[in-house]
């Protein structure tokens, strides 16, 4: 049987891809750019992989940390920013419980990736990680057969967590009922949170974000 390839190899080409995106003028760091305008400081990356956007948050001034059960994907984000803090765990088990963060993101389809059945666990251990005013941000393609942003929702207010906007995309188009991408920013129940500068409280499902039918 074939050795296997270097960890480094399917990372790269991994993270090959976007960068020959962004040679093209396609804008990849979205993600990046829809945390940075919430107005918080430290950021939890959950689901890291090479650390593309990791990175580009580190280079817009944010304290990042970049967690992901891939040794592959996180040789590359090693190599390409090893003065990042990056670390291999399981986000159903990772311990989380000696930091908090003002920002937990899941970016790239992190929520659809998961092993069936652990998604729950996975919210509320992110969850757990939030600090007082702290906001979970989610993307990910919806499909009726599996996660859809009902099922979402539900996940996180088991998780303690309520609704306080939702997008189509990064670049924050108006949601609309049947969509095939959503991102959503949930914040814990009962918390003060300041989401595009103004003041919001998360209760129930409320959401701030523009909606259309």
């Amino acid at each position: 049987m074939a050795g296997r390839r270097p960890l480094v190899v399917r990372g790269d080409d991994y993270d090959q891809r976007f960068q020959e995106l962004a040679q093209t003028g396609v804008d990849v760091h979205g993600e990046a750019s829809f945390v940075k305008v919430l107005g918080r400081r430290s950021v939890l990356d959950a689901g890291c992989g090479t650390g593309r956007v990791a990175i580009e948050l580190a280079h817009r001034g944010m304290e990042v940390v970049g967690i992901d059960a891939d040794a592959a994907m996180l040789a590359t984000a090693r190599r390409r920013a090893p003065e990042l803090d990056w670390r291999l765990a399981d986000l159903t088990t990772a311990d989380l419980s000696a930091e908090s963060f003002d920002v937990v993101l899941l970016a790239g389809n992190v929520m659809i990736f998961l092993a069936p059945g652990t998604e729950a666990a996975v919210v509320a251990n992110l969850a757990s990680a939030l600090r007082p005013g702290g906001l979970l941000v989610a993307g990910f393609q919806l499909d009726e057969r599996g996660l859809t942003v009902e099922i979402y929702d539900d996940l996180c207010r088991a998780g303690g967590l309520s609704l306080v906007q939702r997008y189509a995309t990064w670049d924050r188009e108006p949601w609309r009922v049947g969509g095939g991408y959503a991102v959503s920013t949930h914040a814990l129940a009962g918390d003060g949170v300041l989401v595009d500068g103004e003041p919001e409280r998360a209760q129930g499902a409320v959401i701030v974000g523009p909606i259309s039918a």
